[in-house]
C-alpha cells in the first residue's frame, strides 16, 4: 500500500430494516493502492455495506471518512462525485443500447450542443482495450455474451476519475482467461493508486489477487486480516462460524457403473437447436445426478433450455419413462415433473416486488392452473415448510425477495421447484455467487433428492463440485457434447479439463 493513511474509513456502521438488523457496528478501512476483499456468507452484510457506501442506503448510525474528511453519501450520484464507482454482481446495463451508450450513459460527451459520437466511440474502444477486449462498440449490448457484458460494465465503472472501485462478483461470468485479463487490469490500477474493494466467493481468486480482507458474519464485523497471513481453513471457519466438517462429510456420488442398473427417466436422442446446440444424446436415470461440464459458451445452458422446453428443439426426440413427449413450452415440462432453476436469477428467476411466499408458489400454481387458486393459508403452509427445510433467512414468508441475499434468493428458487415434487430437477449453476454455507445446504439437498430416487441434471463451473456430486459427467465444448464419463475412482479433474479444452 502506497500511503500510511486509509483512503476510506467506515466506523460503527449500523443499518436496520423492518425486523432485520443488516449491519451492527461494522468497521471497514481501505488504503490507496490496495485490493481489499470483503468476505462472508450470503446474508453476512456485504451487499448492504456496499450499498451504504454507494448511497443506495442511508446509515442509521456510524461515520464514513474519505481521505480524512467526514462525508455523507446520500445517493449513488453523490458516491460517483466522491470518486466511488461500482460494478455489481448482477449486470445492470441497458441491453437495448449500444456498448458506447452503456459506457457513457449519464456522462455523454457533447460538442457544440451535440453528442460527440466519434470521440465517445474512440474512448469506449480505449477503455475496453485496457481490458484486452476489442469489439464493435456501436453494436447493441444484447448482441454480446454475458461475459463481454460484464467487461463492458467494468469499463463503464472505470470511465470516471475513480478513487475507489467496487467489484461485486465481477468474475462470476468470466472464463479463466478473462479472469486473468481482469486481474492484470486490477494490478495496473492498483499500481496507479486506485483503491479496490473485491467481493468474490472464489477463494482461489481471493488469495491470488487481494492484499487484505475483512470478514463479516450475520451483519457483524468478525475481523480484518492480511490475505497472506490467514490460511483457508481459518478463513472459512470465520466466515461460517463453524468448521467445515459438514462440507467434507458430503460423500462423493462416484457410484460409477452402478447408475447403469437404474431405470431411465429421461432419454434425449439427436436433440438439436440450430445455432445453439449441436445434436446430442443424453440419458438421465432415476436417482442419478448427471453433471454437465464445460467452459463458458460450451452449450451447457443451451442444452438444458431445450430439455425444459424454454427453447424449442429443431429435431430429435425426448422420452420420459419410455414415452415420447413434445415440450412446446416450460409448462409442458413442468407437467412431466421437470423443474428448472435458471442460472440467471435476476431475469429468469425472482420476481423482485413479490414476497418470498408469492415467489415460492408460482410453479405449483402454474401446475394447478389459475382457476384453481391456492388459498393464502395453503401458501403460508408451503412457504413456512420450505423456509425451515432450506434454512432461508430471514424466516419471514412475507419478506420481499429483493431484500434477501443472493444465496437466500437462490434457496427460494429451489423451493419453488421442490414444491412441485419434480422427478427431474435441472440446476444451472445453483452455487454460483453464493457462500460456502449455502453451497453445503444445496449439495446436501441434492444428495437427499437422489436418495429419494429423484433425478438431477447439474451444471457447475466448479470441477470439484461436479466430481463430488455426480454419478456421470457429460462434457461439452463449442456447443457440442464431446464425451461422457462414469464418475468412478479412475476419473480425474485433469481428464475433464482436457476434454473441456479440446485435448490440449
Amino acid at each position: 500500500m502506497s500511503e500510511q493513511q486509509p483512503r476510506l474509513i467506515m466506523e460503527n456502521i449500523v443499518k436496520e430494516f423492518p425486523g432485520v438488523k443488516a449491519l451492527s457496528n461494522v468497521q471497514f478501512s481501505l488504503y490507496p493502492g490496495e485490493i481489499h476483499a470483503l468476505m462472508g456468507e450470503n446474508g453476512a452484510g456485504k451487499s448492504t455495506l456496499i450499498k451504504v457506501l454507494t448511497g443506495v442506503y442511508s446509515i442509521d448510525q456510524g461515520s464514513v471518512t474519505l481521505e480524512g474528511n467526514p462525508v455523507y453519501i446520500n445517493s449513488p450520484l453523490a458516491a460517483q462525485e466522491h470518486g466511488i464507482s461500482t460494478v455489481y454482481q448482477e449486470i445492470n446495463l441497458c441491453s437495448n443500447l449500444s456498448v458506447t451508450e452503456n459506457i457513457f450513459i449519464g456522462r455523454e460527451i457533447k460538442k457544440y450542443g451535440r453528442l460527440a459520437w466519434k470521440e465517445m466511440h474512440q474512448r469506449a474502444e480505449k477503455l475496453l482495450a485496457q481490458l484486452q477486449l476489442k469489439i464493435d462498440v456501436t453494436k447493441l449490448l444484447s448482441s454480446y455474451s454475458v461475459a463481454i457484458q460484464q467487461m463492458v460494465a467494468i469499463a463503464r465503472a472505470l470511465n470516471v476519475s475513480a478513487k475507489i472501485l467496487i467489484l461485486d462478483e465481477p468474475t462470476s461470468s468470466l472464463d479463466r482467461d478473462e479472469v486473468q485479463q481482469l486481474f492484470a487490469v486490477m494490478r495496473q490500477l492498483k499500481k496507479e493508486g486506485l483503491a479496490i474493494i473485491f467481493v468474490s466467493h472464489f477463494l482461489d481468486q481471493i488469495y491470488q489477487i487481494t492484499d487484505r480482507l475483512t470478514v463479516l458474519r450475520n451483519g457483524e464485523w468478525i475481523g480484518e486480516y492480511k490475505t497472506n497471513e490467514i490460511d483457508r481453513m481459518e478463513l472459512v471457519s470465520k466466515m461460517i462460524g463453524k468448521e467445515l466438517e459438514e462440507m467434507e462429510s458430503i460423500a462423493s456420488k462416484s457410484t460409477g457403473n452402478q447408475s447403469e442398473m437404474k431405470e431411465s427417466f429421461l432419454k434425449a436422442d439427436e436433440i438439436e437447436r440450430k445455432g445453439k446446440i449441436d445434436p446430442f444424446d443424453l440419458e438421465i436415470r432415476k436417482g442419478e445426478i448427471v453433471g454437465l461440464a464445460g467452459l463458458l459458451g460450451s452449450g451447457r445452458t443451451e442444452m438444458v433450455r431445450v430439455l425444459f422446453g424454454a427453447d424449442k428443439a429443431d429435431k430429435g426426440k425426448i422420452r420420459i419413462n419410455g414415452k415420447e413427449v413434445h415440450f412446446s413450452s416450460p409448462r409442458s415440462a413442468i407437467l412431466n415433473k421437470i423443474g428448472f432453476c435458471s442460472e440467471n436469477r435476476k431475469s429468469e428467476g425472482i420476481i423482485p416486488e413479490l414476497t418470498v411466499r408469492e415467489n415460492m408458489i408460482l410453479a405449483i400454481q402454474s401446475v394447478y392452473g389459475w382457476f384453481r387458486y391456492l388459498s393464502k393459508a395453503k401458501q403460508m403452509e408451503i412457504a413456512n415448510e420450505y423456509i425451515q427445510l432450506l434454512n432461508i433467512n430471514p424466516a419471514n414468508p412475507e419478506h420481499l425477495i429483493k431484500n434477501l441475499s443472493g444465496g437466500n434468493q437462490q434457496k427460494v428458487m429451489l423451493a419453488r421447484w421442490l414444491v412441485t415434487n419434480p422427478d427431474l430437477l435441472i440446476l444451472d449453476e445453483p452455487t454460483r455467487g453464493i457462500d460456502i454455507g449455502a453451497k453445503t445446504e444445496i449439495m446436501k439437498l441434492m444428495t437427499k433428492l437422489s436418495e429419494d430416487n429423484k433425478s438431477i441434471l447439474f451444471i457447475s463451473s466448479e470441477i470439484d463440485e461436479i466430481m463430488r456430486m455426480c454419478n456421470r459427467i457429460a462434457v461439452l465444448r463449442d456447443r457440442k457434447k464431446v464425451n461422457e464419463f462414469n464418475n468412478d475412482t479412475a476419473l480425474t479433474q485433469q481428464d475433464l479439463m482436457k476434454e473441456m479444452a479440446g485435448g490440449m
